[in-house]
């Protein structure tokens, strides 16, 4: 079964809103076998979204509206999809009462334009909502099935999983999407390719995409299959041929956040880390304290901006900085053995560099940063030149300093094996 998700609302088409429905309907639909195969947002216009509809119900066999089931004039959702099927709209008095008795729970008196919501296309089935007064419906119209839901994510993914799940489930083929997720650091995206072209070009079943991200490469495997054991065994050893040719790039085959990774060798190994930050200003902090039960390895950071604090909090030479600079090898190396000392963390990780736009010279231009990693043995520093705007140099810094952490683990993992 193939699938259009339709986005309605003109504050979709400005730069003040982001579509985030079709991500959860596109995983929903792909994991009840359903193929989405167009994405389309369409504006508070009658006649723009009637000729989408039309064009739908040519195309696919779910459509999914999502938005414009409102009570204003601008809703205009059900009455597009009425006048394509050419079906009366009459009141639903069910939906009436209930909305009029949602609006006396607040203690309120419904709106009569809220009326409008409890129109009905002849022939719909409706889809209660009980967080908010815009039922869904759900229109069959032949094979075709057209489902319009309330554009609010709260009420939209309670409203899928309860009550369209169940129904598309019945009607399931039996096809559905298996997937993996490679995330990949170290490497540019031409270099991946390069890399695992000649593996992927050899399964044209299976499709691949490669995406770039600051930081590293995603490469995603997707194969649609009627048979569980067959999709997992053939993604499984293409991930294992990928896994040889990326070597250790590789961080993960399971689509995870680089400081999951991280979270887990720490948690695994019993150990502690504590953090120093110039340019980066917290996020390698927030990325880490964003994992579930990170108060077991983070013991805290120190944000050093300015040369008084990496002299005064970290015990950075004045001399160090006025000779090699804050953005130098030196400098990370005393801030990621100042903080893990100061602290009693088993690693300290520092982060020093320009993120620009200003602030570069010829020695050391805009995208220079110094990451460092010391331990109870000694501080091992890396020098990165990061392209892209302030941004994106920050980000792939904080990627650069949790991907030493991990590549610390996989080499020392290797010693003991060794």
């Amino acid at each position: 079964m193939k699938a259009e998700i339709i986005a309605v609302g003109s504050e979709l088409l400005t730069p003040d809103r982001i579509d985030t429905n079709s991500l959860f309907l596109t995983a929903q639909l792909n994991r009840l076998g359903i193929e989405v195969v167009r994405k389309t947002i369409v504006g508070d216009e009658p006649n723009s979204l009637q000729r989408e509809f039309r064009a739908a119900l040519e195309l696919a066999d779910v459509i999914i509206a999502s938005g414009g089931l409102g009570p204003t004039e601008d809703d205009i959702t059900r009455e597009a999809l009425a006048a394509v099927l050419q079906r009366p709209l009459v009141q639903d008095d069910e939906i009436l009462k209930d909305i009029e008795a949602k609006f006396q729970r607040f203690g309120r008196v419904m709106p009569q334009i809220n009326a409008k919501q409890a129109l009905v296309p002849v022939g719909a089935t409706v889809l209660p909502n009980p967080r908010g007064t815009a039922p869904g419906l759900w229109v069959e119209d032949g094979k075709r099935i057209v489902i319009l839901m309330p554009g609010p994510p709260s009420e939209l993914e309670p409203m899928f999983i309860q009550q369209v799940t169940p129904r598309i489930e019945a009607r399931a083929t039996g096809a559905r999407l298996f997937e993996r997720a490679l995330r990949v650091t170290g490497m540019g995206e031409s270099a991946v390719d390069q890399a695992i072209a000649p593996i992927y070009k050899g399964y044209r079943d299976v499709q691949t995409t490669l995406l770039h991200v600051p930081g590293e490469i995603q490469v995603y495997l997707r194969l649609w299959s009627v048979d569980q054991a067959a999709a997992e065994n053939r993604l499984e050893e293409i991930v294992e041929r990928m896994r040889l040719a990326l070597g250790e790039s590789l961080f993960t085959t399971k689509g995870e956040e680089m400081e999951q990774v991280v979270a887990r060798e720490l948690t695994w190994h019993g150990a502690t880390i504590a953090v120093a930050e110039s340019c980066t200003g917290g996020m390698l902090g927030e990325r880490l304290t964003h994992q579930p039960g990170s108060s077991a390895f983070f013991l805290g950071g120190v944000i050093s901006y300015g040369n008084e604090l990496k002299s005064g909090w970290l015990d950075v030479p004045k001399e160090l900085i006025d000779t090699k600079g804050a953005v130098s090898a030196e400098a990370a190396q005393a801030m990621a053995a100042s903080v893990r000392r100061r602290s009693g963390a088993t690693l300290g990780l520092s982060i020093t560099g320009i993120a620009g736009p200003t602030g570069g010279t010829e020695e050391k231009p805009v995208g220079t940063v110094h990451i460092a990693l010391a331990d109870s043995q000694g501080v091992q520093e890396k020098m990165f030149r990061f392209p892209g705007d302030r941004g994106r140099i920050r980000g792939q810094a904080t990627v650069a300093a949790l991907d030493m952490v991990r590549r610390y683990y996989l080499h020392q993992s290797t010693r003991n094996a060794q």
